[in-house]
């Protein structure tokens, strides 16, 4: 009998986005072939701590972790094991749980998907879900992403970021500084964060001045950038060093545009899939994907967001996110379905993909000489 995977299922976390990651994980976990699989469910609470437990997800949701038992990895390469951690006399004591062939963090935002759990891992040179290091902290980064993409001619609206400094000290300075884009509409976004939380369609300068401070309390960095009259489009991208595009899909937003409540709360949103479109603006959009993907050096995963303008039909490139929304209702893993790859096998898929990929890493010599 061949031995199962042992797979560590990470959500939860400190994001803003925590629900959102919930609803990704009860998707994740239900279709995990307890055949192929030996699964362990960890919860990160908002605050930081990781535990495990009979019904780990259910307690996060309701925010009582008194049946739940803490965990902790160790940030050793080839310690792949999953400590419990008990307090005894005031000392922390740690004691093997179980052993983990790879980790699918099916976290979203800061702290999840922005390449910090991803350095752990390195560190650990345990296999993982996703994109890398790089790959996450330039996909999370919405302003660093739109440099590399510009660095590689991929075309982006215009933009500008500033700095908290920068508006606590002259907000009037960055106003006239953001009005100098593009015309109104702007959109203000903290430059770290998904899920459209923070973002604001701005039409005027009460509104500018609102939505950069709103955007401020979500981080220290605020984009703001010429908003266009928009079709959203949206691509789902799979495979490490060949990538694949699914076919487009298209949102039709309930809102002004796609907000957090639009995505999850009010149900009203439509998903076009596949999107309506030329067969010629199918195939750039597709090949545009890929290319931000690699550009970003993005792996196994990652919904590639465009802006089809309505009046000219030009192609812009908005965002990448590494760990999208993931339930089998999203667009991610709908979009798959759509071409052809159930929501099971998709998983599968990134399964294998992130074995392979650690498989491909451990060949990379890490020191100088013939030392191992």
């Amino acid at each position: 009998m061949t031995e199962k995977i042992r797979v560590g299922i990470l959500f939860g976390g400190r994001s803003s986005e925590h629900e959102v990651s919930l609803m990704s994980a009860t998707s994740v976990l239900a279709v995990l072939d307890a055949q192929k699989y030996e699964v362990t469910p960890i919860g990160i609470t908002r605050q930081g701590q990781w535990f495990i437990g009979e019904n780990v997800l259910e307690a996060l949701k309701k925010r009582d972790f008194s049946s739940l038992t803490r965990v902790a990895l160790i940030a050793e390469p080839e310690n792949h094991i999953l400590y419990t951690v008990q307090e005894t006399g005031g000392k922390l004591e740690l004691h093997p749980h179980a052993e983990l062939d790879v980790i699918f963090p099916v976290l979203h935002g800061p702290f999840g998907e922005d390449g910090t759990l991803q350095g752990l891992f390195e560190v650990m040179d345990l296999a993982y879900v996703g994109a890398g290091v790089l790959g996450s902290s330039v996909g999370m980064d919405k302003a660093l992403f739109k440099d590399v993409l510009r660095a590689h001619n991929l075309p982006v609206v215009p933009s500008k970021v500033f700095t908290l400094k920068q508006i606590e000290s002259d907000l009037d300075a960055v106003l006239r500084q953001a009005e100098e884009i593009a015309d109104y509409p702007l959109f203000t976004k903290p430059v770290n964060l998904g899920s459209s939380v923070g973002i604001s369609k701005c039409h005027n300068a009460a509104e500018l001045r609102q939505g950069i401070l709103d955007a401020a309390r979500f981080d220290r960095r605020v984009l703001v950038e010429k908003g266009i009259n928009a079709r959203e489009i949206e691509v789902s991208v799979l495979g490490n060093d060949d990538p694949q595009a699914s076919a487009p899909g298209e949102i039709v937003p309930s809102d002004e545009f796609y907000t957090y409540a639009a995505k999850y709360l009010d149900g009203k949103s439509q998903l076009i899939i596949p999107a309506e479109l030329d067969m010629g603006l199918i195939n750039r959009i597709r090949s545009l994907a890929v290319e931000a993907f690699t550009a970003a050096d993005c792996a196994g995963m990652a919904r590639v967001d465009f802006l089809l303008d309505r009046d000219t039909q030009d192609i812009y490139l908005n965002e990448i996110n590494t760990i999208p929304g993931f339930t089998q209702i999203s667009m991610y893993s709908k979009l798959w379905e759509a071409s052809g790859l159930p929501y099971d096998q998709l998983v599968n898929h990134l399964i294998r993909f992130a074995l392979e990929r650690r498989k491909e890493s451990n060949r990379t010599k890490h020191r100088a000489g013939s030392e191992t």
